[in-house]
């Protein structure tokens, strides 16, 4: 890639998102509420360019800020699910096995010799994300999201140095792979573990909040449109009442987003004690936590929710 097209693309970048008030904007336009803290991270992650961590509690937004940053620029988005075990096979590349069966059969069939160099190519790969990302020609940088990085393991943690101190990936029968538009990389993190100090030294940090209620209505209705204010409004003050519980999976916004849209297509425009009971599976989803909301009963929740 000449120098020229790479000042071109970073210009392009810097012409979408000059500041941290337009990324607020755009992040807007695109239904994704940030402030100005996250906002900032991002912008930087951008505009450093450097890894960025995002921790936090399920259900506040990591995820979605990976995926709204993509859309704002316009660019792909390639998400790695991260679990117990997960390998450079699922991560980076695996060998397409039955195409190099059919490379060696067709190969005996034209009686031409087939070298290990054949069958260890460019054609022969299966890309997974991380390749992807690192290989993507642009003209903007891909945005790649490590979904979840505690659910993996420290061994996969250290398999991803050299990716993020560098943009680029090691393949040994082809050598080093360097990105010509590295990516934007996002990693999330439940903290369901420590993240390795290797890892957390090689990117910008920020925790995203659980937000208040009036922030959880606005989000619903930009997801909801169905919906109206003051349903969602009570929504939110239901679920941040849920949340003073000591639940073991106290819900989230995906989950108060899940329920207004059940609500809506039930048609109810208020929650009572009946309608929390009978929709309560849509945001309790444990049952040690249903037996401990059910303790303190329907008429409790939706005291005073009202307004």
């Amino acid at each position: 890639m000449s120098a020229a097209a790479r000042t071109g693309a970073e210009e392009d970048v810097q012409r979408r998102i000059p500041d941290v008030a337009s990324l607020i904007s755009a992040l807007d336009t695109n239904d994704y509420l940030a402030d100005v803290g996250l906002a900032t991270a991002l912008f930087l992650a951008v505009r450093l360019p450097q890894p960025i961590l995002l921790e936090g509690e399920a259900g506040v937004g990591k995820t979605e800020a990976a995926k709204a940053l993509a859309e704002l620029l316009d660019t792909p988005l390639y998400r790695l699910q991260c679990y117990e075990g997960i390998d450079a096979g699922e991560a980076l590349y695996e060998w397409n096995h039955q195409r190099q069966l059919l490379g060696i059969r067709l190969a005996e069939v034209r009686d031409a010799a087939v070298t290990e160099t054949d069958l260890f190519g460019p054609d022969y790969l299966l890309r997974r994300p991380l390749l992807q990302a690192i290989e993507h020609p642009g003209p903007r940088p891909a945005v790649l999201l490590l979904d979840e990085i505690d659910r993996a393991d420290a061994e996969f943690e250290a398999f991803t140095f050299e990716l993020l101190a560098e943009a680029a990936v090691t393949i040994p029968e082809l050598g080093t792979i360097r990105a010509t538009h590295p990516p934007i990389v996002i990693l999330t993190s439940n903290r369901t573990r420590d993240l390795h100090d290797a890892l957390t030294r090689r990117c910008l940090y920020h925790w995203i909040d659980y937000p208040g209620p009036g922030r959880i209505a606005e989000i619903v209705r930009r997801r909801v449109p169905a919906s109206s204010g003051p349903l969602a409004l009570q929504a939110a003050a239901v679920i941040t009442k849920l949340r003073s519980l000591d639940l073991a999976k106290p819900p989230g916004i995906s989950e108060a987003i899940d329920w207004v849209s059940a609500l809506a297509v039930l048609g109810i425009d208020r929650i009572d004690a009946t309608t929390a009971e009978q929709t309560i599976g849509s945001i309790v989803k444990n049952r040690d936590d249903l037996e401990l909301v059910g303790a303190r009963g329907a008429d409790w929740l939706v005291a005073g929710t009202d307004g």
